[in-house]
């Protein structure tokens, strides 16, 4: 099974992934988005579970290797 197959992300992730993949920490992600830290990693997590990966970084090389970061 491919990790990726039919997910479509909302804008709100795209973003999210963007600035991840930037470098930004956790901590000025939820600065910059005017969120909680928690509610980041949550999300974050819940990219992974959609996509069916592991770890966020995961998350990230497969949105650049698509062309989305």
């Amino acid at each position: 099974m491919i990790a990726n197959e039919g997910v479509a992300l909302s804008r709100d992730e795209l973003t999210l992934l963007r600035l991840l993949a930037s470098g930004l920490p956790i901590e000025a992600i939820a600065r910059r988005l005017q969120l909680s830290e928690r509610t980041i990693r949550r999300r974050l997590r819940a990219m992974c579970d959609q996509l069916g990966f592991r770890t966020p970084i995961e998350t990230v090389v497969w949105a650049a290797r698509q062309g989305l970061v």
